[in-house]
């Protein structure tokens, strides 16, 4: 099961690469342009969607510096949902 989703990954990594890298901007840029108006739980867990994705595919590629950074952005994006919830 895990190989064919990785082959799956692997065969269209570029387009997910890229849209992960919009997910992120378009996180980023509600929480400019929102303010303190911005919805922050979706907005790190969409930011958290796109890391996993960038993970894996970084995983695959055994890019080990982009899969430290988006483990990283994983974490922080945890920890963002949970202060958004009120933890």
């Amino acid at each position: 099961m895990i190989q064919t989703m990785n082959a799956v990954v692997l065969r269209h990594r570029e387009s997910i690469e890229l849209v992960a890298v919009v997910m992120r901007i378009v996180s980023f840029s509600l929480v400019s342009w929102l303010g303190p108006r911005s919805p922050f739980f979706f907005v790190w867990a969409f930011n958290t969607v796109d890391a996993v994705a960038l993970s894996w595919c970084a995983i695959l590629r055994k890019d080990r510096a982009y899969t430290l950074l988006n483990i990283f952005w994983i974490g922080v994006g945890i920890v963002g949902m949970l202060r958004a919830h009120g933890f």
